[in-house]
């Protein structure tokens, strides 16, 4: 489970209004309430990638821990750049992992290969493509060679002592290989977090069963299945939960036992059957439910007992659209990671007219393509209805318009939030 928290009163919400939030101010709201757990696991390098570090990753030596070769050439004292035309004897030859023992001299140079320790009489190196070699002998024009060139300097990627990977980081690919040059096998991280799920309604049917009259298959919970499981997250299906508030109760009672979120799709908008709204209020506390947004406008987060709690809408593309706008970040923040910003919009042209009311914030599906004359636009993926899936397997992005944008025309430029951007 997370640390306890205790939500503040209502009023002491800075412009709360549960029926009327904006996007920003709904974001400013959840993450004042979301302390990381603290749950942490040593685990092996090797299995670490997209795990969260529990720690600041010191660099117990310096990498590179000495001088060295960036590429293969040539090593000498610079001081023989005196001369227009140098001409040096080569006297030995030095390879990665196996330092040359003897000194350099005047006149002398070293064959090195990319990675060999640079021997302490050398400090420059000419690549073997600028040099003429004839048996021991090479030939060079000094104009253009710049005394300490080509050398890689001992702690240039990290210096001993310093902060290689910070708490809080994801770990990527690039950190899996930082961290073993450190000589590291394993690293502590945070264990995953714990998020349960389900849907509600008595319309919904499990796939693999014969659709009665007025039923519709669940796959909201497929959707987020796979948004969870990009996450890197300790997940349980709690299945469908029908529209019964003792039913709910009790799932409500169990899944918070164990979760540090629970995420539910359905049952958060004003319907005589809604009854998730009035469950928080009775187990835990509502902190909002309404945002003013399209679409996903029924939204509930608070808490239930100490668990975090998302209420989704129940319409497919809404539930798809509110995960990517409020939950996908907070559930990034309570696994540890630590995040400085939201990943950026870009703006692009609109290949055609875009229909929009002003009062809420939109979050449209687009496409960004490139026409045939090599330039970059945005359209919409055509029917924005919130129960058109399909849309959200054309688009690749969402184009982003605020509360007070009306319709736009062909050629106006809009914010793009592209889909492996968002954050």
């Amino acid at each position: 489970m997370t640390n306890a928290f205790t939500l503040p009163p209502i009023n002491q919400i800075d412009d709360y209004d549960p029926n009327s939030l904006s996007v920003d101010e709904a974001r400013r709201i959840i993450h004042r309430y979301l302390t990381p757990i603290t749950r942490t696991e040593e685990i092996a390098i090797y299995d670490a990638l997209y795990r969260i570090t529990a720690e600041d990753i010191l660099a117990p030596f310096a990498v590179p821990d000495h001088d060295n070769s960036a590429m293969d050439g040539y090593a000498f004292h610079s001081r023989e750049l005196v001369t227009p035309q140098v001409s040096l004897r080569v006297v030995g030859s030095v390879y990665a992992g196996h330092p040359f023992v003897g000194e350099i001299h005047a006149g002398e140079a070293l064959r090195i290969m990319t990675g060999a320790v640079i021997p302490s009489s050398v400090d420059t190196v000419i690549m073997q493509e600028a040099v003429r070699r004839e048996g021991e002998q090479i030939d060079f024009a000094a104009q253009g060679v710049r005394a300490g060139q080509n050398i890689r300097r001992r702690g240039e990627d990290i210096s001993q002592g310093s902060v290689a990977v910070a708490r809080g980081s994801q770990i990527t690919p690039a950190h899996m290989g930082l961290i073993a040059s450190l000589g590291m096998k394993s690293v502590k991280v945070f264990q995953p977090l714990k998020v349960a799920f389900f849907s509600t309604g008595d319309e919904l049917t499990p796939v693999g069963q014969t659709l009665e009259a007025g039923q519709i298959y669940d796959s909201n919970r497929y959707s987020l299945k796979g948004l969870l499981s990009s996450l890197n997250l300790e997940c349980r299906d709690l299945g469908i939960v029908r529209d019964n508030p003792e039913h709910l109760k009790h799932v409500f009672n169990e899944a918070s036992q164990w979760a540090d979120v629970i995420i539910s799709s359905g049952g958060v908008s004003v319907g005589d059957a809604d009854f998730v709204k009035t469950l928080m209020a009775e187990l835990g506390q509502v902190v909002f439910w309404k945002l003013a947004m399209k679409p996903g406008r029924p939204l509930a987060y608070g808490k239930i007992h100490q668990s975090h709690f998302f209420g989704l809408p129940g319409n497919p593309v809404a539930v798809m659209v509110t995960f990517y706008q409020f939950v996908q970040h907070a559930l990034r923040l309570l696994s540890g990671q630590v995040i400085t910003h939201r990943a950026p919009q870009v703006r692009y042209p609109l290949a055609e007219n875009i229909k929009k009311a002003p009062g809420r914030m939109e979050f449209q599906r687009g496409i960004v393509f490139q026409n045939e004359q090599g330039e970059w636009l945005v359209k919409s993926t055509g029917n924005q209805s919130s129960g058109v899936l399909s849309s959200m397997t054309q688009a690749n992005c969402f184009i982003v318009l605020p509360m007070e944008c009306g319709s736009l025309n062909r050629g106006e430029w809009v914010e793009v939030e592209l889909f492996n951007g968002i954050v």
